[in-house]
């Protein structure tokens, strides 16, 4: 009985060493969670019959280091979840900590393994999620947008006095605008259907001694566009009181570019914009719009957004990654050290965005290191060596009593 005993005591060190092996072998692999060999007792009715290895935990709970690696694929996620994948052979969605993201040759978002990362695609130019599944990636060019929208904020100085030449004189390309009818000018870029790049240029010019009334002149690309605005202010307060609502409305669609390209009505915003005394300032002055762009790249922002790089500079939220919790992940069941399958007893995972529910939030440009502490591993080891050695001595005695009983017959 003692023999076989000892013997199913090595039998549990030898594959409980398994795991300890494979800790230690993945020590420097992402995502990877350690595991442990449960060991149980062998019962015959009310007699111990030995010991067995009765389960093996994974530690998936644990969380291990952050690396940060620099790469905008990379991703780790803060507190609880998984990243979704679906295997590209089975089509079976997996669970995985590792995220080291790719855009695939097809357009998706992949994982390292060539998985296809599930999230929320967002359609170009919107806000809203749409439902879970594959995360397309549109990895060729983004046609052109017109401008239809110019927001300017500043300070008109209460100071200025009003020009020395009035009225203001119409110009044109060959003649520009007389410095001596306007206080101050400011450019901006404008883009017409076809993504072409116009100079709208806006002079300031104050008409009342009284400081209350700004008269704003539109140029585009040197020549009169549009009848203007004026832009009075409270002198008391210095704050915008017209145009109502703070924006003017600047048509310019009769306007002639070529190539049969077309602008539109654009919606100048003053809102914010002053007339305190002192220094004249502009602090935002930008419109919409862009030319055509070719994709460059595919980076992830800290809400777990897709995001897609173009070489007009515009980027592009296109979908959004998805993070799945259980109500128990330690039941999860392992198809390797770093991916999990659904269980019976894990239950039915629960499909947010990151940082919403349960699900952790996202760090971008790193990855989650192994969550194996080699000195726990070692100091198990060696718990190991000594209790296979007093396994083997009481094997050892076992045989020495039956040699001497043998020789005693």
């Amino acid at each position: 009985m003692s023999f076989d005993i000892a013997l199913s005591g090595i039998q549990a060190i030898n594959e409980s060493l398994n795991s300890t092996s494979q800790n230690i072998a993945n020590a420097g692999t992402y995502g990877y969670k350690s595991s442990r060999a449960n060991f149980s007792s062998l019962v015959s009715g009310d007699t111990p019959t030995g010991v067995m290895i009765g389960s093996t935990t994974q530690s998936i709970g644990k969380q291990g280091g952050v690396l940060n690696t620099g790469r905008g694929l990379d991703a780790s996620i803060n507190g609880r979840g998984f990243f979704i994948a679906k295997n590209k052979d089975s089509g079976q969605v997996e669970y995985t900590r590792v995220g080291i993201f790719d855009a695939s040759k097809d357009g998706f978002l992949v994982d390292a393994t060539g998985r296809k990362v599930q999230g929320y695609p967002i359609k170009t130019g919107s806000t809203t999620l749409g439902a879970l599944g594959d995360v397309p990636i549109p990895t060729g060019s983004i046609p052109a947008v017109s401008s239809t929208k110019l927001s300017y904020v500043g300070n008109m100085s209460a100071d200025w006095a009003v020009p020395a030449t009035t009225p203001w004189v119409a110009s044109t390309a060959a003649v520009p605008p007389d410095p001596s009818t306007f206080n101050m000018s400011k450019a901006s870029v404008v883009y017409d259907t076809l993504g072409g790049k116009h100079t709208l240029t806006q002079y300031f010019a104050r008409t009342t001694a009284t400081n209350d009334s700004v008269d704003v002149h539109y140029v585009l690309d040197g020549a009169d566009v549009g009848t203007g605005t004026a832009l009075k202010f409270d002198t008391t307060t210095g704050q915008l009181t017209t145009p109502a609502g703070g924006t003017f409305l600047l048509d310019m669609t009769a306007v002639a570019v070529g190539n049969g390209a077309k602008l539109e009505k654009v919606t100048i915003d003053y809102t914010g914009t002053t007339g305190f005394a002192g220094e004249a300032t502009t602090t935002a002055n930008a419109a919409d719009g862009y030319a055509a762009g070719t994709f460059t790249g595919v980076a992830l922002g800290t809400d777990g957004s897709v995001i897609a790089s173009y070489n007009n500079g515009q980027k592009q939220s296109v979908g959004r990654l998805a993070i799945a919790t259980f109500p128990d992940e330690g039941s999860l069941k392992p198809i390797d050290g770093t991916s999990w399958i659904e269980s019976v007893n894990s239950g039915t995972p629960l499909v947010n965005a990151p940082g919403v529910g349960m699900g952790g939030s996202i760090n971008t440009s790193s990855l989650e290191q192994s969550n194996v502490d080699i000195t726990s591993e070692l100091v198990g080891l060696m718990t190991s060596q000594r209790n296979y050695q007093a396994n083997s001595k009481v094997i050892q005695t076992e045989s020495t009593m039956l040699q001497s009983l043998m020789q005693a017959i």
